[in-house]
């Protein structure tokens, strides 16, 4: 479990936005003998080997092609999500506030906004620009050291701030960049500081000119193992670059006989409405090139099923009543099956008895999440999944606190637990639901 934390707080801290999150976990899988697909090209796929392909370098599909007929055992999937809420820098970002340079920022997903104040913020993303040959080519640039804050009002401004404070998204979050020489002074062109800090980065870069840009604003302070007894891991992003992380090392376990499959898409946070999205077409393409026969494809769809791994909301213990009371996962007990009448979340009685199974097998304890039945409820790409493909869905995740925070919490067990529950999950021999009678 020490080696496991351990590479999980390398690559949160290594994947500042869902770009770096993707090339990490590409750069692993490679590392690993998966050999790269390019969509324009004609794919020749063979059962024994693996692959993995990216679309818009922010999601990305690993596939262990399994040795055993698909038709028999059917594929593992397991899906989850590269994104995180965030502050985006906007298209003509550049203010001048009495001498201030600030950019201009949008709320990207549902963030908690307050803890944004007062945190070193570095900037990092993806950079598309014209080479010397007048060609369009990306790259990805981090800062990684502190360039930016948003201070807060001092109390004495504001004597209601402990309160009634409301946070007015366009006024009161602007990133500070650098104080001017003078209030008149011209400002510093934003794409002319991506252009040098690139070139500083990657000098051998023949940019001619910067065009556009994806680049978000992130705290600077690393993941830690926090807790008298190191009980919690604390760090941005853990929702859902600790499900990337689980489904990575699980799947570089995973057995060589059965098919299995992982996929991590962008654009969650605001829907999976793109063409990289869940609810884009990506895996259903992936799938349609992988077996071509539409019945043959529907075959192997019934044999198999997917995890949806997304963080869960551990039970809070200053807010006790915004949990149902007979459903408060705990931090440290186990991976939690998330449950929705209303379909925000996949599971059926079929899937989450298979995972109890699965957590069984691997001696991992499990635990329940269902909203309380005033509140509403959030989603993950299970519904969306298993809507669009059709395979048969389970929503599980590890249970953490101040999920959509600057710094989220999680306990220092769970994502191992969930780990042993994936390498079970990536190594069962038969189709998921072979032992379910239909009689």
């Amino acid at each position: 479990m020490v080696d496991f934390n351990t590479g999980l707080l390398e690559f949160l801290y290594s994947s500042p936005t869902a770009f770096h999150a993707t090339k990490n976990i590409a750069g692993k899988l490679l590392a690993a003998g998966f050999i790269p697909l390019y969509e324009g090209d004609i794919w020749q796929l063979e059962p024994g080997k693996r692959y993995l392909v990216m679309r818009n370098d922010s999601s990305i599909i690993a596939f262990v092609y399994g040795k055993s007929p698909l038709l028999d055992s059917g594929i593992r999937m397991l899906g989850a999500h590269t994104d995180s809420p965030c502050l985006k820098v906007k298209p003509r970002a550049e203010l001048n506030r009495r001498g201030y340079f600030q950019l201009g920022v949008e709320v990207y997903g549902g963030a908690l906004l307050a803890p944004w104040y007062d945190r070193d913020l570095s900037m990092a993303g993806r950079v598309t620009y014209r080479d010397q040959s007048d060609q369009i080519a990306s790259a990805l640039v981090d800062f990684e050291r502190p360039v930016a804050v948003v201070p807060s009002l001092a109390i004495h401004l504001d004597r209601e701030a402990n309160n009634a404070r409301s946070i007015n998204a366009q006024k009161d979050i602007v990133p500070l960049l650098l104080q001017l020489p003078a209030e008149d002074a011209a400002l510093p062109d934003f794409r002319g500081l991506l252009h040098a800090e690139l070139l500083r980065q990657q000098p051998d870069l023949a940019i001619k000119q910067v065009l556009d840009y994806e680049i978000s604003l992130y705290d600077t302070q690393p993941p830690a193992i926090i807790g008298f007894e190191q009980d919690f891991i604390a760090s941005a992003r853990l929702d859902n670059l600790l499900s990337c992380f689980i489904g990575l090392q699980a799947l570089l376990e995973a057995d060589d006989q059965v098919s299995s499959l992982l996929i991590c898409t962008d654009h969650e946070e605001v829907g999976s409405a793109s063409c990289c999205g869940a609810k884009g077409p990506m895996l259903q393409q992936f799938l349609e090139r992988l077996l071509p026969d539409g019945e043959t494809r529907a075959r192997v769809i019934e044999r198999s099923m997917m995890i949806s791994a997304d963080n869960a909301h551990g039970i809070h213990p200053n807010f006790m009543d915004k949990h149902d009371e007979n459903h408060g996962p705990l931090l440290n007990r186990g991976p939690v099956i998330k449950v929705n009448a209303n379909q925000r979340y996949a599971t059926t009685s079929e899937t989450s008895a298979f995972f109890r199974l699965l957590c069984e097998a691997a001696e991992v304890p499990v635990q329940e999440f269902v909203a309380r039945t005033d509140m509403g409820c959030g989603s993950t790409i299970g519904p969306v999944v298993a809507s669009e493909v059709g395979v048969k869905t389970i929503d599980v995740g590890s249970p953490t606190f101040a999920m959509h925070s600057i710094r989220e919490l999680a306990g220092a067990r769970d994502g191992w637990y969930l780990y042993k529950a994936a390498v079970e999950f990536f190594s069962y021999s038969k189709a998921p639901f072979a032992l379910i009678s239909r009689s």
